[in-house]
């Protein structure tokens, strides 16, 4: 392809881009509002609407209000028929697949649980077979597939959509690229549950609108998404965010990792509940044998907020450790990155009433004046499907940040 040519493509790519981004932003808006917005041209604006209503990722609704300056202009936002998104899930015991339209709509939701021992092939089997599901759901609604977005704990190369490491899950170097993109011919992308999480916070939940916060991902382990200058940073091999094995305890408990005294043995949910069942073996009182039934396999975070919200000591002194170990680490990131937010998600939001009281304290104690006064805290608007939605946003952000005109 001659140069010239490439280029015009490439602007076009990018101008294209900062429209998307817009309408993402703020709908409907007009013609106008958009050039003025994104400083382009209004025949610029104009031209490029075409080509994307074209597309089916545009469509007009009606014409703008009395408040629009001058004549009335059609008004424009993404349209929901442009497509179908599978956004994916993978974690310890679960799996989640949700289908949406293109404006993160859902249509169709799966969830699954499994024996946390369950061998990987099968575990993969399982999900394919959702994903095949959702997508014909997808279809079925006249909505043609525009990619598959997963988030998993662990590490992630996302040049590649490999799993590198997921101490967590037990899993190696696995390629979703060679399984999913020949499976379903559809394209892919694959971040690591904090990164889509913060993703997802930053398009459709609380942090909208703020250029640089971090999520804090909690489940099993523990992981932090960041978005810097309204960009998710990754690190130089993709890598960053894995919180969770910061050593804040030498010599500390045995972490999944192979390391001890990780972040993650301290203040995860499987960490609360190791510290509640190791007590109740050593004589405590407690309401919490009563409430499982004294089946204390059924022992999980709902069940300690409830006791904590009777007034149990146990889980008020369980739930206290907690916030004053995540606060301290909390502060320390407030120091290093100077984030507008922090948004914790995941399965500590069902304690987050008992825990952002804490955090917030030690966070003015512990952390710089400066830092301290400028971050907010906030718990994830999409509970515990943060990361499947993020799932979803990632696929929205790759078409919307790159658009590809066919």
């Amino acid at each position: 392809m001659p140069t010239g040519r490439a280029d015009h493509n490439l602007i076009k790519r990018l101008n294209s881009a900062l429209i998307l981004n817009n309408l993402l932003s703020v709908s409907p808006q007009s013609r106008a509002n958009l050039a003025e917005r994104t400083g382009l041209n209004r025949s610029t604006v104009s031209s490029l609407v075409s080509d994307l209503i074209d597309q089916a990722l545009v469509r007009e609704v009606g014409l703008a209000g009395a408040s629009e300056r001058g004549r009335p202009g059609m008004m424009l936002e993404l349209n929901p028929t442009g497509g179908c998104i599978v956004g994916v899930e993978i974690n310890v015991g679960y799996a989640t697949v949700l289908v949406t339209d293109f404006t993160a709509r859902t249509l169709w939701r799966q969830h699954i649980e499994v024996d946390e021992d369950i061998p990987q092939d099968e575990f993969l089997a399982l999900v394919e077979d959702l994903i095949a599901a959702g997508l014909q759901a997808g279809t079925a609604n006249g909505l043609k597939p525009l990619g598959i977005g997963l988030g998993l704990p662990g590490l992630i190369d996302t040049e590649n959509k490999r799993l590198v490491f997921a101490p967590n899950l037990g899993w190696r170097d696995v390629s979703f690229c060679d399984r999913w993109e020949q499976r379903f011919r559809v394209p892919l992308y694959v971040e690591n549950d904090g990164n889509a999480s913060a993703l997802g916070e930053y398009y459709f939940g609380v942090a909208k609108g703020h250029e640089d916060f971090l999520f804090i991902a909690t489940g099993t382990g523990l992981s932090a998404g960041m978005m810097l200058n309204n960009h998710l940073y990754r690190g130089a091999g993709g890598y960053a965010g894995e919180i969770g094995h910061i050593i804040v305890e030498s010599g500390g408990d045995l972490c999944n990792c192979g390391r001890r005294g990780c972040w993650e043995t301290l203040v995860s949910p499987p960490a609360i509940m190791r510290g509640i069942l190791h007590a109740l073996n050593s004589g405590a009182p407690s309401i919490i044998p009563d409430l499982v039934g004294d089946n204390l396999d059924r022992l999980n975070m709902r069940v300690v907020v409830e006791a904590a919200d009777q007034g149990d000591q146990l889980a008020l002194d369980t739930l206290l450790d907690t916030a004053l170990n995540l606060g301290v680490g909390i502060a320390n990131l407030v120091n290093i990155f100077n984030p507008a937010m922090i948004v914790l998600g995941g399965t500590l939001i069902s304690a987050g009433d008992y825990l952002l009281p804490t955090i917030s304290n030690i966070i003015t104690a512990e952390a710089l004046s400066a830092p301290a006064g400028m971050v907010a805290l906030a718990l994830s608007s999409q509970g515990t499907d943060s990361c499947v939605k993020g799932a979803v946003a990632l696929v929205i952000d790759g078409i919307v940040r790159e658009p590809v005109f066919t």
